[in-house]
């Protein structure tokens, strides 16, 4: 049996009259990339927290790579790598002093450092911008150096939050090329996203939270097959919704009406297709397979969170 790396076992954490952590129980095993989605408010940030020993549970059970936490935190921080929301890089130094001062706060030798660093410029691309002040990077860059940073002290697991939020689609690819190549090597990763194509890239499993609770958890591809139709009707443009009105009672499919947008979900759309092959010019449509959006939308519903 894979061995766990993180346990959670009743966790709940409650902020005034809202409980944000409502007996949430999940176990990470060695080598996968685990996904925490959920809109905003369902409890992730809060739930990474708690793992790392910053804020105390109400109640539940935390055992990090074999420690208890909060209790051993300190300790079980030393084999955890974290990759925050948000780039906190000092920017009074250079990328590779950057590195440096992070080493040290793991108690790592100058000795070793010299040996590691390299690597770790090398594994972000930043082996020409070692001597640059933070403040000449890009933004693909920082998240770069970021993710080399969290990795100073060759952990077994990472923490991912939100690693490619803000980023150009050609910096995104990278780090999830980054990303698959720690899991190649053996390490373990727990991601929160808000981006759907990158979990369904990268997990080999995820849990959707909504509320502080879990509402479904497993293999991206088998979630997506246990809830949503296989196929995936857009239709759009003038004359949408009269073409909904019209056809809304076709047998076998499933319709949402967003906007000015009709979706249309079904198991086999060639009966859908062919009446939209007959309908007016001004009328658009996509027909692709369902994904982990359709599935989160479903799920959590489509209305905004704040």
């Amino acid at each position: 049996m894979p061995e766990s790396v993180l346990s959670l076992t009743g966790l709940r954490k409650r902020y005034a009259d809202s409980e944000v952590v409502a007996g949430l129980d999940l176990e990470l095993q060695r080598g996968e990339c685990y996904g925490l989605l959920g809109p905003n408010g369902a409890g992730k940030t809060t739930t990474l927290r708690m793992c790392l020993g910053l804020t105390a549970p109400d109640s539940g059970s935390i055992c990090l790579l074999g420690r208890s936490v909060p209790r051993q935190a300190r300790e079980a921080r030393r084999r955890v790598g974290v990759v925050p929301q948000i780039d906190n890089l000092d920017p009074d130094f250079t990328v590779q002093e950057n590195l440096q001062v992070y080493g040290r706060y793991f108690g790592l030798r100058d000795a070793l450092l010299e040996t590691r660093l390299p690597q770790l410029l090398e594994f972000a691309s930043l082996t020409a911008k070692k001597d640059a002040k933070i403040q000449e990077l890009s933004g693909g860059m920082k998240r770069r150096l970021t993710l080399a940073r969290a990795l100073v002290n060759d952990p077994d697991l990472i923490f991912l939050d939100e690693p490619t939020t803000g980023l150009d689609p050609q910096a995104r690819h990278l780090i999830w090329e980054r990303l698959k190549q720690l899991l190649s090597a053996g390490k373990t990763i727990l991601l929160t996203t808000h981006f759907m194509d990158e979990a369904e890239r990268l997990c080999d499993r995820l849990a959707i939270l909504d509320q502080g609770r879990m509402i479904a958890q497993g293999a991206p591809r088998a979630l997506i097959a246990q809830h949503i139709e296989p196929e995936v009707i857009e239709i759009y443009g003038e004359g949408a919704l009269d073409w909904y009105a019209a056809n809304q009672h076709q047998p076998g499919v499933r319709y949402e009406v967003v906007g000015e947008t009709v979706f249309a979900y079904a198991q086999q759309g060639r009966t859908l297709l062919a009446l939209l092959t007959g309908a007016s010019m001004k009328l658009r449509y996509l027909h692709r397979p369902a994904n982990l959006e359709d599935l989160f939308l479903k799920l959590t519903g489509r209305e905004m969170r704040e």
